[in-house]
């Protein structure tokens, strides 16, 4: 595997990130919604690095199988806040064809919340198919499979520290 982005860089970036959040949302207490299995290291960072007050939740959602994604989206777990006239923030840990991120969206839209904005620490520019913005990005980055930092392969390497460019063919040793 070669190293893509430091732990150093996503410290630095989730930061960034933090303070832009919590400067938009001054006075408000936002509901972020962590998009599982994936999410949960970059959301838990990012919460703690906010100065606002906020609450969260997850959803877990389902679309890849080892690296290719099916083209469908799966519901394994919904979300147990009320959402209604709520500022939600989607944290998800990459947006790449933007399937699942269509789909969360329009789900959380029909709960009519007051604001709804997304924050994603990758993005896949080239290949995302989307007709709305992302409101909040921590790196652009090539289609390349990624893993480390919450992100896995097959529900493995997410514990690494920096993210990695993942290669099938040598097993995705370091």
């Amino acid at each position: 595997m070669k190293l893509l982005i430091s732990e150093k860089e996503i410290e630095t970036k989730v930061k960034q990130l933090a303070e832009e959040i919590s400067s938009d949302y001054t006075g408000k207490t936002p509901i972020l919604i962590g998009v599982l299995n994936g999410s949960f290291i970059f959301m838990a960072d990012l919460v703690r690095e906010l100065s606002i007050d906020c609450e969260v939740d997850f959803i877990k959602l389902h679309s890849y199988t080892g690296t290719r994604s099916g083209g469908t989206v799966h519901l394994l777990k919904d979300i147990s806040a009320d959402i209604t006239e709520r500022d939600v923030i989607i944290v998800e840990d990459i947006v790449d064809t933007g399937l699942t991120m269509k789909f969360f969206k329009e789900r959380l839209e029909g709960a009519h919340p007051s604001s709804l904005s997304i924050v994603t620490l990758l993005f896949k520019k080239e290949v995302a198919q989307l007709n709305f913005n992302i409101d909040y990005i921590g790196f652009e980055i090539p289609s390349d499979y990624v893993v480390g930092y919450g992100l896995d392969y097959n529900q493995k390497k997410r514990n690494l520290k920096g993210i990695y460019v993942f290669n099938q063919d040598d097993g995705g040793n370091k």
